[in-house]
């Protein structure tokens, strides 16, 4: 649950502070409104304070969310469990795939944790004389 809040409140930002970088942008802004950083921690502190008051006077309510998200929470990460396993037959590489066991369980195919490979050396190009 904490990974989705956090997650949500990164890419937020990510959002928020793109705009910094592109001229179109920041120009059409400047004519929107403006936030304030003291309102807007204040407004984050009232709701926080509003949210802990809730859970205060209705613990039901709280212990009902926190299944939820519980809930919800699994079933996300069976999601992404599914997501893997789909873009591993994909795009995996063959030494890292994994085989099925006769009792349903899934074992990969290597013995080692770590596999490891050489690098060619990128070649050298001379620089042209002018």
């Amino acid at each position: 649950m904490w990974f989705l809040i956090k997650g949500s409140f990164w890419f937020g930002l990510v959002l928020v502070l793109l705009p910094i970088f592109d001229r179109d942008a920041t120009g059409k802004l400047e004519a929107g409104p403006k936030v304030e950083i003291s309102d807007a921690l204040s407004a984050a502190s009232g709701a926080y304070d509003y949210v802990s008051a809730l859970c205060t006077e209705k613990p039901e309510v709280c212990e009902k969310g926190g299944e939820t998200f519980t809930a919800l929470g699994h079933r996300a990460r069976e999601g992404a469990r599914i997501a893997y396993e789909f873009l591993d037959t994909k795009f995996g590489d063959e030494s890292t795939k994994v085989a099925s066991a006769e009792d349903g369980a899934r074992l990969p195919l290597i013995d080692d944790d770590v596999t490891t490979g050489t690098i060619a050396p990128l070649p050298q190009h001379k620089p042209a004389r002018p």
